[in-house]
């Protein structure tokens, strides 16, 4: 069983047959699948799932807090499942491609006192961006 569906089945998410396709689908490491994507694979599962019901369950995941909505260059949204894991992201500019990336240290203490200009600095969300082999050798 997929960590998500755990995490699911620990917060007593109902679990219908739709639901369960769309968290197997978001199963894995470095799954960050836009919603036709996400919807294409569950197709594949379940033929009579509906485009409205995954965009529904995708936007309850986020809603929970189990699936983090992400946005890169104005492309298509995209949905991580490694909600509970504190990372960054790597993008290749060329294919989009996300991987998932742990970088040594706290992002937070990078930024110095006098570029926060007052705030109480919470969250730091950083983007690496570059081409992936497959683009560099095309």
């Amino acid at each position: 069983m997929s960590d998500l569906l755990e995490r699911l089945r620990a917060r007593g998410w109902r679990m219908t047959s739709q639901r369960r396709v769309v968290a197997e689908v978001l199963a894995g490491e470095h799954v960050h699948l836009t919603a036709d994507e996400v919807h294409a694979r569950a197709v594949a599962r379940l033929p009579e799932i509906a485009r409205a019901t995954v965009y529904n369950t995708l936007g309850e995941l986020v809603t929970l807090g189990e699936v983090v909505e992400l946005s890169t260059d104005g492309r298509a949204k995209r949905y991580d499942p490694n909600a509970r894991v504190p990372h960054q992201h790597l993008v290749c500019s060329g294919c989009g491609i996300i991987r998932d990336v742990h970088p040594a240290g706290d992002p937070l203490a990078v930024l110095p006192p006098a570029e926060r200009f007052g705030f109480t600095v919470s969250k730091a969300d950083v983007t690496y961006r570059g081409i992936c082999p497959a683009c560099a050798c095309a």
